[in-house]
């Protein structure tokens, strides 16, 4: 009899205890325990607080950020990897604009984390493709098909951090900001508040 009392007790002792509340989201982005990096826990990457050019202090970025040409900047990724043994690369577009803040004052990359941050145009990694189509049995567009190849291939994606504008068909000439990416360590994965 005390067995099957405590059997009908059991849901209603269930029934009567608190909702257990879930547990608010870990913010997206956080500073690593040194200070130098921006961590964006959901992509698992790894970003530099400052413009590269520029030098973290403890507090702000200070000194002057770099300009690059689309070459300069792939070649600048490849000499800070092989030099610190990491994996830096210029960012794709999509993982650039996770770091754009609309609600922050002005609107652009967060000042708490990205102190002292230039507002100006970036290089990414994403290459600009013609996504036009062509019918190359059209003899009026294969020549035109060919100049078009040609150029993209001299186009890049880029960022503005002040406007928010992409645009896919930056000149790789032009000299633009640079931040560069990583994959994040898991040392610095564990660090999320």
């Amino acid at each position: 009899m005390r067995a099957l009392l405590c059997f009908f007790a059991a849901p209603a002792f269930a029934q009567n205890a608190a909702p257990a509340t879930p547990a608010a989201p870990a913010p997206a982005f956080h500073a690593s325990a040194d200070g130098l990096m921006v961590i964006d826990s959901r992509a698992k990457l790894a970003w530099p607080r400052c413009a590269e050019g520029m030098v973290w202090n403890g507090k702000t970025c200070t000194g002057s950020a770099l300009l690059f040409n689309h070459k300069q900047a792939l070649e600048h990724a490849a000499q800070r990897s092989k030099a610190e043994g990491l994996r830096w690369r210029l960012p794709r577009v999509n993982e650039f604009k996770r770091l754009l803040d609309r609600s922050s004052k002005p609107p652009g990359l967060n000042p708490e984390l990205f102190p002292a941050a230039p507002r100006e145009w970036h290089w990414t990694g994403t290459a600009a493709v013609n996504t036009q189509r062509m019918n190359t049995y059209n003899y009026s567009q294969v020549d035109r098909s060919q100049n078009l190849t040609a150029l993209s291939a001299q186009q890049a994606w880029a960022i503005n951090t002040e406007s928010l504008q992409t645009t896919p068909d930056m000149g790789k000439g032009n000299a633009l900001l640079l931040r560069l990416v990583r994959p994040a360590t898991e040392a610095e994965l564990a660090t999320a508040p």
